[in-house]
């Protein structure tokens, strides 16, 4: 009996450490629940988009060719900064201080508006990273309470099995012996079953500024996006190939690896609506498709480098 008591002692013991813990976690969740990432201040950004007819405005930009790459006449158009070149190379044929000082008038008007770009492009991508600690965060909760439940049917399973055993050799009747081994064995079997539910938990997620939607859909229905950030995404000119724009070899990846080419089940998911409850699988593939689109982002950067690089190259 002595053992018994002890096995009781134990169990008492385990459930207040995981109960006390749960309730540690549960405060915690409710400062994630909603985001926290979204800036105070809503900036209404302008509807319209640069053009996408890219050929056409290389082809009308022809004569910057010897100064800038595809891209840069194309990002220089989207920043509506032509205008400021085409003077400029006029000018620098003219080596008076007047128009010295006219170049450097232009191209402190073109840096201004790269400026703004590249303001644009860090806040955009400080948003994804944020959203995608909040979302790991909230990952960790739910796995805590998968692992805490498991923890608990495993040492359930085993004090059962301790019990049944310790019972079994003090019952002297053979057949009630075996009857409490049988019964304790499979106990204690359906607790560890009860570990194996591949699901697990799940828990409240609100996003109703959702950064992935307008991504998966591939519109801009939001004022989620700068218009600058959103062409510099569909703009198939800025991908690697130029075979497809860069949102929509995003959205084929996510569609591969985070939904086994499921399109119907894509659509379905919690995590292109405006929040709802999340197992915690689905909040660690939303952890990953913001941090992808975190990575995409700070890429654009590596092509206003070059714009920067050509324009100095232009002035010198």
């Amino acid at each position: 009996m002595k053992k018994l008591g002890y096995l009781f002692m134990m169990v008492c013991l385990m459930n207040s450490c995981v109960s006390k813990k749960n309730r540690v976690i549960r405060q915690n969740i409710l400062t994630l629940k909603d985001s926290y990432c979204k800036a105070p201040f809503q900036y209404n950004y302008s509807d319209r988009l640069p053009s996408y007819n890219s050929d056409s405005i290389i082809a009308a930009n022809r004569e910057l060719k010897g100064n800038f790459s595809d891209q840069s006449i194309l990002i220089l158009n989207a920043l509506d900064n032509l205008d400021e070149v085409h003077d400029i190379i006029e000018l620098k044929k003219d080596s008076s201080l007047a128009s010295q000082v006219k170049v450097l008038q232009l191209k402190t008007k073109i840096n201004s508006k790269i400026t703004i770009a590249l303001t644009e492009l860090d806040a955009v991508a400080a948003e994804f990273d944020c959203e995608g600690e909040r979302v790991a965060q909230i990952g960790n909760y739910v796995d805590n309470l998968n692992a805490s439940r498991n923890n608990r049917l495993i040492l359930y399973s085993i004090v059962t099995g301790a019990v049944a055993s310790i019972a079994g050799g003090i019952v002297k009747d053979e057949g009630w012996s075996s009857a409490i081994d049988i019964g304790g064995g499979a106990v204690g079997a359906g607790f560890g079953l009860a570990t194996l539910n591949p699901k697990g938990k799940k828990v409240e997620f609100i996003h109703q500024r959702n950064l992935l939607r307008d991504i998966w859909n591939e519109k801009l229905e939001s004022p989620n996006f700068p218009p600058f950030i959103w062409y510099m995404y569909t703009e198939k000119k800025f991908s690697n190939k130029e075979k497809h724009s860069l949102l929509t070899s995003m959205k084929e990846r996510w569609l591969h690896y985070q939904f086994d080419d499921d399109m119907e089940e894509a659509n379905r998911s919690v995590i292109f609506k405006d929040g709802g409850y999340y197992r915690s699988g689905d909040l660690h593939n939303r952890a990953a498709m913001l941090n992808q689109m975190q990575s995409a982002t700070r890429t654009i950067n590596q092509n206003i480098n070059y714009l920067l690089l050509d324009l100095d190259k232009l002035i010198l």
